[in-house]
């Protein structure tokens, strides 16, 4: 039997063409035109793999041409299995196709898994080369970096050593210098205690030779009530001397208070143009850094319980200064012994406050507002912004220490020394209502403010001082409220302890009160009469 009509030995397909088709569509091009042919039988499969197998064995298929029992044509054709002696079922052809397809995406898919090893490699080789070629490099930078960071502290070390070197060297000829000062003080004191005994004495004797009598009725007092006290020097035989040395008739000018302090007599202004100034006496040094500047005061109206003895002492050094020192008695404010200490609720700036009619004035810190502080009450009674007022170091006087803005007192009421922008820098001069604080009149004067050290007021008349420094310095410029007139002055002013940071003028006891590099200090002064 013939390969083609052996059907054990072939696989065999029947396909159905129209009427008029050509079989050649069917041959070695049927595989991409099959789906031309419309196949009449079910078994589209078995139809496509004869088509395949045709493409790989074309040279053993053969093609026959019959009609079939209903007179239409038909071609079927026959090709040879490679390795199959017999016919497979339809399901074992269609289970051996879909295992040549899993194989081939098996296949595919070990192909990209080895592609992407690959790729991964090739990255991995990239990397390390790189990473081999900057490898010193980086860590050359990394060592310089290192080096530098510690290059700079090295340097920084160095120059805190530095600063610590200088500020010892610095502490230790403060330290020397105070030492110095403090053995000038006490030789000072010592020869001021011969003169005051030696003085002392002479007044007694000049009393004993002007009033026997006198003499002779103090013999009944107490042992010890005729002499002189060494450190009272406000005491009434120390002020009767010192108007003798100056030939001043010490009756004509002072009365004894019940306090032992001089005083105006009674419906006796005093105003008139100062033309002296006298040395400086202390009274008082402060104990701690924060007393390097500050202001003292008394109430020219003092209000009860207060009297004109009462002191208020303010250390100004530091940033949250609230803490007001109350002296009852003068003995006390010598001593050290406070007898109240008032904390404000809000802090002040600078050297200047004033006390006044039972109440203290002072400027709230970094603003251009005025307090008032009732002292009984321990209460805030008014506050007000000074229109425009420089503050916190903008128009200070020469010295510093943020002094913007200067209260003051004189025999007419209460003041305020500041400048503006609109002044430039100008002193202007206002007049304040001591219960409201309002601005009842301003003057501006042509001084410019931080060209003087400091500046008061008495009998409405502003006067300023030349230097805070200077042994010899001099207050050189007073205005006049009265005729808005400005003149320039040469009356000597002595800066003791070379750093006067306040001054202010006491209506009452007709003295400058003054802080002198720790030491609080007074100045007689000389009025003209008006």
């Amino acid at each position: 039997m013939s390969r083609q009509g052996h059907p054990s030995r072939h696989l065999a397909a029947q396909k159905s063409f129209p009427e008029g088709a050509s079989p050649s569509l069917c041959t070695e091009g049927f595989c991409a035109r099959c789906h031309s042919c419309r196949p009449k039988m079910p078994a589209v499969q078995l139809l496509l793999l004869a088509c395949v197998l045709w493409g790989a064995g074309a040279r053993t298929a053969q093609l026959r041409k019959a009609n079939d029992r209903s007179g239409r044509c038909q071609y079927t054709f026959s090709v040879a299995s490679p390795n199959e002696s017999s016919c497979p079922e339809q399901g074992q052809a269609m289970s051996a196709i879909q295992d040549l397809q899993r194989d081939s995406r098996a296949q595919r898919a070990d192909l990209e898994s080895i592609k992407g090893r690959l790729s991964s490699l090739e990255g991995l080789l990239h990397r390390l080369t790189l990473d081999q070629a900057a490898g010193p490099v980086e860590a050359q930078e990394g060592l310089q970096r290192e080096l530098g960071t510690l290059r700079r502290e090295r340097d920084q070390l160095e120059t805190q050593t530095r600063e610590l070197q200088t500020a010892y060297s610095n502490l230790l000829r403060d330290k020397t210098a105070l030492e110095e000062e403090k053995r000038r003080l006490g030789a000072e004191k010592e020869d001021l205690a011969r003169r005051l005994e030696s003085s002392s004495q002479e007044v007694a004797r000049l009393r004993r030779d002007q009033c026997p009598q006198a003499h002779s009725s103090s013999q009944d007092g107490p042992p010890g009530s005729r002499e002189v006290s060494k450190w009272n020097l406000e005491n009434l035989d120390f002020q009767e001397l010192k108007s003798e040395l100056t030939e001043v008739s010490a009756s004509g000018i002072l009365k004894e208070s019940p306090s032992g302090q001089p005083r105006s007599e009674e419906g006796d202004t005093g105003c008139g143009d100062l033309v002296w100034v006298g040395e400086p006496l202390t009274l008082r040094t402060a104990e701690a850094i924060t007393g390097k500047y500050g202001v003292w005061m008394r109430d020219p109206r003092p209000a009860h319980p207060a009297t004109r003895e009462t002191t208020w002492r303010v250390d100004t050094v530091g940033t949250d200064v609230r803490r007001v020192f109350e002296y009852e008695l003068g003995s006390q404010f010598l001593q050290g012994y406070p007898s109240k200490v008032h904390v404000l609720p809000r802090p002040l700036e600078s050297t200047g406050a004033v006390v006044y009619a039972g109440s203290l004035y002072f400027q709230g810190a970094e603003s251009r507002t005025v307090v008032r502080y009732e002292l009984n009450t321990e209460t805030v009674r008014a506050e007000r912004e000074l229109p425009g007022a420089g503050y916190h170091g903008r128009f200070p006087y020469s010295w510093g220490g943020y002094t913007d803005i200067d209260l003051a007192v004189d025999e007419t009421g209460l003041w305020v020394i500041y400048s503006t922008e609109e002044a430039k820098g100008a002193i202007v001069l206002s007049k304040l209502n001591p219960e409201s604080l309002e601005l009842e009149q301003t003057w501006e004067t042509n001084i410019r403010k931080q060209s003087v050290a400091n500046a008061f007021i008495i009998c409405g008349t502003l006067y300023t001082v030349s230097s805070y420094s200077s042994p010899d310095a001099a207050v050189n410029f007073a205005y006049d409220t009265s005729t808005g007139s400005s003149r320039a002055l040469t009356i000597p002013f002595k800066n003791r302890y070379q750093y006067s940071s306040m001054i202010d003028y006491n209506p009452l006891e007709k003295k400058l009160f003054a802080w002198d590099n720790f030491n609080m200090v007074t100045y007689d002064i000389k009025l003209s009469k008006m």
